[in-house]
């Protein structure tokens, strides 16, 4: 697989003025810095395209996940070239054979986990992370195996966070199956689906899920975890843990 993308990197946030208003009355000039919002279209294989907004950061693994995600694709090996170009308003992401129909996915092999592992994940989403800590505006993805973080991401939407972990596996070639997702964002039946589709076994969740999310996980022995938080979670779905923190 050949990637092109701009050696030049773009701005993920710039200073910006505005009026602070108390209730108190004062009103008074500030700064503060805010995202850079990306609006990309990317073509796949000259008959199929699909529009990303996000921050402009890891942008051939977003297109990648976005791809297996998608289900358009089931692995690196499907893709010949991703090509971004230099405005980063366009890209191509080339096949190497004609687009596939969507299939059902294939439900991920179920793995040992254990609480010391997602509350590990949690810790590391409460210290804080870069984007966030600036401007309140991102979501974040970490992707994990057994004790080990591998990547973490943040993005405008939950939904891209989680296609960039997933591309960043497929890019390097770390094995999903082996891999725990975890997501500062809600668990609603879509984003359960992203990681059905990737293959991913345990899928984590700072949020809530929705009674569909659910379900889909329970049809897919997808365990899926939720209100993940430092101190506690709720185990929705899948598989019951192995040890005990």
């Amino acid at each position: 697989m050949r990637i092109q993308e701009p050696l030049s990197r773009a701005p993920l946030t710039q200073r910006r003025e505005y009026t602070y208003i108390g209730r108190d009355g004062i009103c008074r000039t500030e700064q503060e810095q805010v995202l850079c919002e990306l609006h990309m279209k990317v073509q796949v294989s000259h008959a199929y395209s699909f529009s990303v907004v996000c921050i402009p950061e890891y942008l051939p693994e977003l297109i990648l996940g976005r791809l297996l995600t998608s289900g358009l694709i089931s692995s690196a090996d499907d893709v010949e070239e991703i090509r971004i170009d230099s405005s980063l308003k366009t890209a191509d992401a080339i096949l190497k054979e004609p687009l596939p129909a969507v299939n059902a996915p294939e439900p991920p092999a179920p793995i040992p986990w254990s609480p010391s592992q997602i509350f590990s994940l949690a810790d590391r989403f409460s210290g804080g992370m870069p984007l966030h800590s600036q401007t309140f505006a991102t979501h974040s993805c970490f992707l994990a195996r057994e004790d080990r973080l591998l990547f973490q991401c943040e993005d405008i939407g939950r939904h891209n966070a989680v296609d960039k972990a997933v591309g960043y596996a497929l890019r390097r070639g770390i094995p999903l199956g082996s891999c725990i997702l975890y997501s500062s964002g809600r668990a609603p039946a879509d984003m359960v689906l992203k990681a059905i589709r990737a293959g991913i076994p345990v899928f984590a969740s700072k949020a809530s899920p929705t009674a569909e999310a659910i379900s889909l996980a329970r049809q897919y022995h997808l365990t899926l975890i939720c209100a993940a938080r430092r101190d506690r979670m709720k185990l929705f779905a899948g598989a019951p843990w192995t040890s005990h923190p």
